[in-house]
């Protein structure tokens, strides 16, 4: 027998097998494409990290967002990376409108809508996170509830566990993911700081908070141009223009909700450091070499829940501070 002969038919059914193959593959996916619609996770650093395809397929439900507004920002960034890990969108999640301490009951949910861009958020995270809205549900009843835990008990290792669980397969047959339990803030982290930053910067203010933002930078340089015009009285300066005043915004953690907080984890942490009391604020603001001699302080607090009003006193000489009361936008949302 012919040996070229024989590799040659060989070959020849080789060549044949696989177009056949090559055939069955394409067939597949054109007519079913969600099979190659694998989810992807890899494991850097012990963190969990997962694609984002079909994210529009499946939802994560979280409770309603709470406590102050930098808190909400930062638990909101936390259930749009949990989102992500599980491969779901998250769906448009209800932030509070009012602050109050322990008092959960009394506060007034309000829509994500209502403060931040929808569309303008899902436009500049597109293919890193996704928000969907209720009325994208398909089947309301394909639910399945994920029981996050909270306290000294609930512990790194074990939330990152169950984000992994609730990652495999077996979960895809339900189109919502519901995560209960209270104080979404205080969820344990498993993503870096540029993630986080990545969803502040799909962030952006509706038109009418926006509008309020502006004026408040408006007050803060007219009271800075007044107080420039005094400063000069009686020289030949006439002060400075508002575009030229400087001033800068100072977070002053100092409520009362916040010490309680602080002090407790400073009590559990056997530390001292946590805390930080207003001459404390003063003194670091006071040292800071990037200030020029002559600059306004908006001292960002919440009035009402201070246990003194002496914030306005004390400063170092060439700081003028002032605060939502004295700008009269007590009434603003910021």
């Amino acid at each position: 027998m012919d040996l070229s002969i024989f590799r040659f038919h060989i070959s020849s059914l080789v060549s044949k097998c696989l177009l056949l193959l090559l055939m069955a593959l394409i067939i597949r996916t054109l007519l079913l494409p969600n099979s190659f619609s694998l989810v992807s996770k890899n494991y850097e650093f012990g963190l969990l990290k997962s694609d984002v395809r079909n994210v529009k397929l499946k939802f994560l439900e979280v409770p309603q967002i709470v406590w102050g507004f930098n808190n909400q920002k930062i638990a909101f960034a936390r259930a749009c990376l949990t989102a992500r890990t599980l491969n779901r969108s998250l769906l448009m999640p209800s932030l509070s409108a009012s602050l109050f301490y322990k008092e959960i009951d009394q506060l007034q949910p309000i829509s994500f809508h209502k403060i931040f861009q929808f569309e303008k958020f899902n436009s500049l995270c597109h293919g890193f996170v996704q928000l969907s809205r209720y009325s994208d549900l398909t089947n309301q009843s394909s639910i399945i509830n994920l029981h996050k835990g909270s306290g000294r008990k609930w512990t790194l290792e074990r939330d990152l566990d169950q984000l992994k669980e609730f990652s495999k397969q077996d979960y895809d047959v339900y189109e919502t993911i519901r995560i209960l339990g209270k104080n979404p803030f205080l969820w344990h982290d498993h993503w870096p700081v540029s993630d986080y930053a990545k969803v502040f910067e799909c962030l952006v203010l509706v038109d009418e908070i926006s509008k309020e933002a502006d004026e408040v930078v408006s007050k803060i340089k007219h009271f800075g141009s007044v107080v420039s015009k005094i400063k000069h009285f009686g020289s030949d300066k006439n002060g400075v223009s508002l575009d030229q005043t400087p001033y800068v915004a100072i977070h002053m953690r100092i409520e009362k909700d916040w010490m309680i907080h602080c002090k407790k984890l400073e009590q559990r942490s056997n530390v001292s450091d946590i805390c930080s009391s207003r001459e404390e604020i003063m003194t670091r603001v006071a040292n800071l070499r990037t200030l020029k001699s002559s600059t306004i302080l908006y001292l960002a607090v919440v009035n009402k829940l201070l246990e003194d009003n002496l914030i306005l006193i004390g400063w170092k000489e060439g700081m003028h501070p002032v605060d939502k009361k004295r700008l009269g936008v007590v009434g603003y949302r910021l």
